[in-house]
């Protein structure tokens, strides 16, 4: 087959932002590089972000002057509201990401404004990052259930996509934010989205929090979705949703990818060697499969 699938890898922003330890920014550029030596070309690096509600990134400014630089290697800053987007556009961050909760309660604990508030911000937000010439994309968060609203119909998700695509944005991720999508439900979604979200790229971000992760990357990939989200060893959360557990595993992603006769340019051995190094800093163990299982078939040591 050896079509290319992309890996975005939010593990230095997305798997770091709820974790107890606090990583030392040095620690983050370390793990940036080696994700890069293993074939990375795009990772989520830093949220602008108020420190106080999210310790883990208040040195998002020490981080992005410390990047390694390489022209086919870009870096995306996750920005919340206006204030976060003045900030990065003090930066010369790649890429600018955003989020919209697809319900009220869950926005306004996540971005104190309701969703509908959120819409017009995010719209005024995509104009300023356009005549900035800067990437703009959007992630519609919470697209397949609330911990605070439950169910989320698929017509809610297609109004938001809709919106979005008529700002001109870059991109557009859903995101199962809580980890509680089916592959049916993803198939559904997929392709009422494709109706109104036009030519614009499509990325999807799956948590594994029920151990449907893969199966729903399996899922979108048959629904012909090409960009995935996924964080190494599989750490991550978000720190607004109660029981939001990890991202699903980069390397278990590659498997799945891998054996389906999918290219990445990514080493797994490597990203799971990197997983196990990030153990130590952490000082907890991965949540991802392939960083104890290991390929198959196994590589005979050299």
């Amino acid at each position: 087959m050896h079509e290319n699938i992309e890996i975005v890898d939010v593990g230095p922003r997305d798997g770091l932002q709820s974790q107890p330890q606090l990583v030392d920014t040095q620690t983050k550029i370390s793990l940036i590089k080696r994700l890069i030596a293993a074939g990375i070309r795009r990772l989520e690096a830093v949220s602008f972000v108020n420190p106080k509600r999210v310790p883990q990134m208040a040195d998002a400014d020490a981080v992005i002057e410390q990047l390694p630089r390489h022209e086919d290697v870009s870096y995306i800053g996750l920005v919340l509201n206006e204030k976060g987007l003045e900030r990065a556009l003090d930066t010369d961050i790649d890429q600018l990401n955003c989020v919209m909760v697809t319900t009220d309660t869950f926005c306004q604990r996540n971005q104190g404004k309701n969703a509908s508030d959120m819409l017009e911000a995010i719209a005024a937000m995509a104009l300023t990052a356009q005549r900035s010439r800067r990437f703009f994309g959007v992630t519609v968060a919470a697209t397949f259930g609330c911990p605070f609203e439950g169910e989320v119909a698929v017509d809610t998700v297609v109004n938001i996509v809709q919106r979005l695509a008529a700002m001109g944005i870059d991109e557009i991720s859903l995101a199962d934010s809580i980890g509680v999508a089916v592959p049916s439900d993803v198939t559904r979604v997929v392709m009422a989205v494709r109706e109104v979200s036009g030519a614009i790229p499509l990325r999807l971000h799956f948590h594994n929090t029920r151990n449907t992760g893969i199966a729903n990357v399996y899922a979108a990939v048959e629904a012909g979705v090409r960009i995935f989200d996924a964080s190494c060893g599989g750490v991550g959360g978000c720190p607004f949703a109660p029981g939001a557990t990890g991202n699903v595993g980069t390397e278990d992603v590659l498997y799945l990818l891998h054996r389906l006769g999918y290219a990445t340019g990514i080493d797994i051995e490597e990203v799971i060697a990197t997983a196990k190094w990030l153990e130590q800093p952490l000082q907890t163990s991965m949540p991802a499969m392939l960083t104890h299982a290991g390929v198959f078939p196994h590589r005979p040591a050299a």
